[in-house]
């Protein structure tokens, strides 16, 4: 299984052969990580939970490239910010887990500044 870090590597080889950095500041980067995201949610928006799992036995392949996208731009911003994804996501999971201790929110979808 590849690594973030060969992942990565992978992402800018493919960038860098187009010549396409010189157009990757942080903000379009970002609205490119949106939109991927947005199209993403489309394919779930207004169905049914019965049709999202036809949907998404019908178009798994779809679903995972744009999963894919999104990991795209997550790891090409995380670069150039110089932000280790892996330490940022084990950070936040540390955080979370703060904010959403399991005996107050264990099987709950409250808001941590809701549970009480």
């Amino acid at each position: 299984m590849p690594t973030i870090k060969t992942l990565t590597r992978d992402i800018l080889h493919f960038r860098d052969a187009r010549n396409w950095a010189q157009f990757h500041n942080p903000k379009d980067v970002a609205i490119s990580l949106t939109l991927e995201a947005a199209e993403l949610l489309e394919h779930f928006q207004w169905k049914t939970p019965a049709e999202v799992k036809a949907h998404i036995k019908a178009r798994k392949e779809e679903i995972s490239d744009e999963l894919a996208d999104v990991l795209y731009w997550v790891l090409l911003l995380g670069h150039d910010l110089k932000i280790d994804i892996p330490a940022a996501l084990a950070a936040k999971l540390k955080k979370n887990a703060q904010k959403y201790p399991v005996a107050k929110s264990k099987g709950r979808i409250t808001k941590y500044t809701e549970l009480k």
